[in-house]
């Protein structure tokens, strides 16, 4: 009962402070004063009565209460005349009133100033920074692989510019990126496509500018207003020594993109890429691996060193003068690109040579001729082209660059089952894409991929290759599509966007669909105890970790995979043509081969030995795959960039990793 007692009495008395505050300023102030009065007059009172050395009259006494309470007030407490005492209380309260005003002015600015620069206004001073225009999830793999490029630099810093709140933005990188190191990550909230805003990141004295592309079936529209936006933000903007990175989802958007980025600016194709790297995979079990192995800045990457003493020499001899690199192929001095040049070409005098190494100081030269073991070097004849069984599990906008990709690369009689829901495999798309093809011959089957009955029924285990790619239902992708699009409007609309997650996002919904098929598909392989070949496309690289898959499956994911090409290209231009040539299904690519066809099986070689085989096929040998650990991390078996010096011991199954003609 007391205790309903004390509440209630602290409610009445919260109730009736909350009722003086919402007076106004002047019941305030009032308030104020009486309560100052009701305080320091009897603590005055009691400091002059207490005192031995006090007047000894009343009216002594009351004189020094009120200068001991004037004093407090800073009112002065002046003695003397009516007269005297009314001017001296005025100059005091004059003087209180303009250092409060002072004071209260002072404070205001400085409010202001934090709020500006928590909202993200303000404009950032860099020089030779990166920035990153767009938000979505592809800014965490971005940044994480710019802090791993900059590791080794001082000063290093990252400008980030979304219709985000700058604090959530800071929070979100905080949380997902981890360690940054020595780099410094600055966050700007405004429009990506408003020049004014543009300029609060500075672009025209960055190094490189990545423009990231949205989620949603506007996204492309974005993209393509961001960079005629950083076009127009001013002189140099986007221009000169900056390197523009975009990327823009839809192939039908890629030359629009290309046109607004200018002949300096490197757009990159999603769809076009991911189909071209499903496709390879498919035919190179393992090469997924690979190319996260040379993407990643944590691992071997690409890097131009200068030729020095093989200048004028053939380029054969290049692939034996470095121990602990790589070299894979030529820079010339225009910027062109060649790789897997003949072994006879010449290295002319402004030639750099390309290698894969740990580091752009790890390229030493370091001749290692001496440990080719000519009698363990083998010659195997070309294979024989077989026609394969393959299938294709769910369809997508990607779908119809996937079959045509198949259809270079496949023998002839090469056949390919396509299932997917019935409303994309009627769809005239889907049709029209086989009437061009060549070699492959493709038939449609209506069937839901995450249907157990529907995988049952395909035999899926007789299969030579399986590639599953994310699909959704009709209905929603079209309410998703409807859903981005009003986001987006909200985006640019507003200053800051809403911080709500999309839930009707098709990406992650395709995802969900394909963890479902993957299940359904391991359950196959262990009752028939197989192992699938299996290349699954995903869009979130979280989902992939969540996979039912074995151990160093190949998957093939969209955002990291963007996100590692566009970091490497803003950090060497010159990247661009290589990857263009290694994507491409008539240029060199990376093959793994079986190890048995270049040195003997079972005997102990220097990696140098399957180095010099592969040289005399025109090939660059760059590391091996071990199927006896291909299910064991972190690294699956796969070794790049190995040791020429140190001995291997190859057995039948094993890979030997080369780059070489399609």
């Amino acid at each position: 009962m007391a205790q309903q007692h004390t509440t209630s009495l602290r409610l009445r008395l919260r109730y009736r402070f909350d009722h003086l505050v919402s007076g106004g300023t002047t019941a305030l102030i009032g308030w104020l004063a009486l309560a100052c009065l009701a305080v320091v007059i009897p603590a005055s009172m009691v400091l002059v009565w207490s005192d031995r050395a006090a007047p000894a009259t009343l009216a002594g006494r009351l004189t020094a209460v009120w200068v001991s309470a004037g004093q407090t007030l800073k009112i002065g407490g002046a003695v003397g005349s009516p007269l005297y005492v009314l001017a001296s209380v005025s100059l005091a309260l004059v003087a209180l009133l303009f250092v409060s005003t002072l004071v209260s002015l002072i404070t205001t600015g400085i409010n202001q100033r934090i709020l500006s620069l928590r909202l993200g206004h303000s404009t950032v001073v860099e020089t030779r920074h990166t920035v990153v225009l767009g938000w979505s999830d592809q800014v965490f793999p971005v940044i994480g692989e710019l802090v791993a490029a900059n590791a080794n630099q001082r000063r290093s810093a990252i400008a980030v510019l979304a219709p985000q709140d700058k604090v959530w933005m800071e929070d979100e990188i905080t949380t997902r990126v981890g360690d940054i190191g020595r780099t410094r990550i600055i966050c700007r909230n405004g429009s990506t496509t408003d020049p004014s805003e543009l300029c609060r990141v500075s672009p025209r004295t960055a190094k490189a500018v990545l423009v990231l592309p949205p989620t949603g079936d506007t996204g492309d529209v974005q993209v393509v207003k961001t960079l005629l936006a950083l076009d127009a933000a001013g002189p140099g903007a986007g221009e000169g020594e900056a390197v523009v990175v975009a990327a823009v989802r839809d192939s039908r958007s890629h030359l629009t993109a290309r046109l607004a980025a200018g002949p300096t600016g490197h757009v990159l194709c999603v769809d076009d890429i991911v189909a071209r790297l499903l496709v390879q995979t498919a035919r190179q079990p393992g090469l997924s691996l690979v190319y996260s192995e040379l993407l990643d800045f944590e691992g071997d990457e690409f890097y131009p060193v200068a030729a020095g003493g093989l200048v004028g020499h053939a380029f054969g001899e290049a692939l034996l003068a470095f121990a602990t690199s790589s070299a894979v192929g030529l820079l010339h001095a225009d910027g062109s690109v060649t790789l897997n040049p003949d072994p006879g070409a010449e290295i002319g005098p402004a030639d750099r040579i390309i290698v894969i190494s740990q580091d752009d100081d790890t390229a030493v030269r370091a001749d290692v001729a001496a440990h080719v073991d000519e009698d363990a070097i083998v010659t195997a004849g070309p294979g024989l082209a077989q026609a394969e069984r393959l299938l294709l599990l769910g369809w997508n906008r990607r779908a119809p660059l996937v079959i045509e990709q198949l259809d270079q690369y496949v023998s002839p009689g090469t056949s390919l089952d396509v299932v997917a829901l019935g409303e994309y495999a009627a769809t005239p798309g889907a049709r029209a894409v086989t009437e061009t093809l060549s070699r492959l011959e493709v038939s449609f089957r209506e069937g839901d991929i995450t249907d157990p009955r529907t995988l049952a029924k395909l035999d899926v285990t007789s299969y030579h290759s399986v590639i599953v790619i994310g699909e959704t239902e009709p209905w929603v992708s079209a309410s998703a599509s409807a859903s981005a699009s009003v986001s987006a409007s909200a985006s640019n609309a507003s200053p800051v966007a809403s911080l709500a997650p999309v839930v009707t996002d098709p990406e992650a919904r395709a995802d969900d669909r394909t963890l479902v098929a993957l299940l359904h598909l391991r359950a196959i392989g262990a009752a028939a105890q197989r192992e699938l070949a299996l290349t699954t496309e995903m869009s979130d690289d979280g989902n992939r970790l969540l996979a039912p898959a074995r151990e160093g499956a190949d998957f093939i994911v969209s955002g990291r995979l963007i996100s590692l090409l566009m970091t490497q290209i803003s950090e060497s231009p010159y990247l661009a043509e290589v990857f263009e040539e290694l994507f491409k299904a008539e240029g060199h690519e990376f093959h793994l081969k079986p190890a048995t066809d270049y040195v003997r099986a079972g005997q102990e070689v220097s990696f140098a030995t399957a180095v010099e085989s592969a040289r005399r096929r025109r090939e660059c040998a760059v590391g091996y795959r071990l199927r006896a650990r291909s299910a064991t991390g972190p690294d699956y078996g796969l070794r790049i960039n190995p040791d020429k010096r140190q001995k291997v011991r190859f057995s039948e199954g094993d890979w030997l990793i080369v780059l070489a003609e399609s």
